[in-house]
């Protein structure tokens, strides 16, 4: 789970992706069934998606360095597994095109965020808070969310909308989407970072607001890409309703409701779309109730919030919920650094999923790495390297991939007999999975902490620079790969393959920060009509 400390970063942008609601829309109830001339379409001339691109690239440089920026890998990839196959279905429709396919992102990413929001931002980028997975009930009503926001994107909304404000550099419009979005929600001097951006702010504010005719394209696109990806037609009638009964209530929490109001116009055509597709029934997957668990969990980290998420369970329950409340509470109870109480937790429902009828594979392995985790979190490192070693092999994902090469590193510590040639095998998976997943900061760091236990100081300095690069830190990225040369010429290190790649890196990252430089002063290069684009 990588987080950064909080005093890494002003709490500016804490509350930036918090507040992206001026470009992220509730899902509403798709209006027609049939194919309608696309309203991005005339956004192509105006606003290229390369220029779309590398705005949407800037902003998450930024919010990449934000504390709240969650990256939680067994959070993250469940909702990739949501995320995926939208996507997919997507590109399979015509929605993404060849162009956009290869240069947009199409990334989903979570936000440490209680409240209930998700939101698109140019170039591919959706964020969703922890406070909307922990509100949903089934992958189908989470699904009906990304739909809508990933609808945004392919239609290329976004672009139509900030379209006028291409004379400005890529930079300069970047802080002032980001400025305004603070300013729209803060209580304290973060307003005054917004107020910089002086007349400018309504503009950039009108630019974000979608119109009622692209709301009505992203509710009809989005439900066809729903159901066509497979899940069932009634997620976002269910939502509808849970956003409904949340509307007489409203206390700050539902960034939705705020902006955009419900109508009992939308509800029902929700209701009446569903009625007419008929279609399977919403998934009952033991899945979901887990990482609704995990979210609650991994939203509010105070003590208090923790003390209630671990809580006996108790009661005649459902077993989905059950399962949901023991999860939460095993995992609240290693945060609070109470092991026993934490594996009993863990261990009932090991004992409550096996009894499930039909079988959830998928579940039981989210417990099983939850059990993992407990045992690195205690260090015991051969301990978690032996359970997890016990998982099938089909479901070794990232999140148990980065989970052991911690379990690898922990034995490490404990200078077990066979730490060495286990660091040596958790590094050589971790650099397979970074050559086809070059962003992954959390992977990089890991595999960086596992040279320096192997004595590899060339490579380990190499990796905590990928690590920098990926989370838009290219100051500190070039600074550890000067370190790097400075050790390779001072005989400090014989890898001279290592010490290649680290010159070569180098001379990139500072051309991407001389790029950075010119959109900074508004200069325009070839990269502003698609040629020579970023690594």
């Amino acid at each position: 789970m990588k987080r950064l400390p909080r005093s890494a970063l002003p709490r500016r942008l804490a509350l930036t992706v918090a507040l992206v609601a001026a470009a992220a829309l509730p899902v509403r109830a798709p209006l027609a069934q049939v194919r309608l001339p696309s309203l991005g379409e005339s956004a192509n001339e105006d606003f290229t998606v390369s220029i779309e691109r590398r705005l949407g690239e800037q902003i998450m440089r930024d919010i990449r360095r934000d504390p709240d920026y969650l990256d939680d890998p067994p959070l993250l990839e469940y909702l990739q597994s949501i995320w995926r196959p939208l996507v997919a279905e997507a590109r399979e429709r015509g929605d993404i095109t060849p162009d956009t396919d290869q240069q947009l992102a199409w990334e989903a990413f979570l936000v440490r965020d209680r409240s209930v929001n998700a939101f698109a931002l140019p170039g591919g980028y959706v964020g969703v808070h922890l406070g909307l997975i922990a509100m949903t009930t089934t992958s189908d009503e989470l699904a009906s969310v990304l739909a809508h926001e990933l609808s945004h994107v392919t239609q290329r909304h976004i672009a139509r909308s900030i379209a006028s404000s291409q004379r400005q550099s890529i930079v300069s419009m970047a802080a002032l989407i980001l400025g305004v979005l603070a300013a729209s929600r803060s209580n304290s001097g973060d307003m005054a970072q917004a107020a910089i951006v002086g007349s400018q702010a309504a503009a950039a504010q009108g630019q974000l607001n979608f119109s009622r005719d692209m709301e009505r394209e992203a509710d009809r696109v989005g439900y066809g890409v729903l159901v066509g990806a497979g899940f069932a037609s009634g997620g976002m009638a269910s939502m509808f309703e849970k956003l409904d009964a949340a509307n007489r209530m409203d206390n700050n929490a539902f960034p939705y409701l705020r902006s955009h109001p419900l109508t009992t116009e939308r509800i029902a055509e929700a209701r009446a779309r569903t009625m007419q597709a008929g279609g399977h029934p919403m998934s009952q997957s033991l899945m979901h109730p887990l990482m609704q668990g995990r979210s609650r969990v991994l939203m509010d980290p105070s003590v208090q919030s923790l003390r209630r998420q671990q809580q006996p369970v108790t009661g005649p329950q459902a077993l989905r919920d059950r399962l949901g409340l023991l999860y939460a509470a095993a995992l609240a109870s290693s945060i609070l650094r109470e092991p026993a109480v934490a594996e009993a937790r863990v261990d009932e429902a090991l004992r409550l999923v096996a009894t499930a009828r039909p079988a959830d594979p998928q579940a039981e392995q989210a417990l099983r790495l939850l059990k993992g985790q407990l045992l690195v979190d205690r260090g015991e490192g051969q301990a978690a390297a032996q359970w997890l070693d016990t998982t099938p092999p089909d479901a070794r994902q990232r999140a148990w991939l980065l989970l052991r090469a911690q379990a690898s590193l922990g034995m490490h510590r404990e200078q077990a007999p066979e730490a060495a040639a286990d660091v040596r095998r958790s590094m050589e998976a971790l650099q397979t999975w970074l050559a086809e997943h070059r962003q992954d900061a959390a992977a990089w760091g890991l595999l960086a902490q596992c040279a320096e236990a192997a004595g590899l100081k060339l490579r380990a300095l190499r990796a905590q620079a990928e690590e920098h690069a990926a989370l838009g830190d290219l100051g500190g990225a070039i600074d550890r790969l000067r370190a790097g040369q400075a050790l390779a010429r001072s005989g400090g290190s014989t890898d001279f393959i290592e010490a290649s790649v680290i010159d070569a890196r180098l001379r990139d990252l500072q051309a991407q920060r001389r790029q950075l430089a010119a959109d900074l002063r508004g200069g325009r290069t070839a990269r502003d009509d698609g040629q020579n684009p970023p690594e």
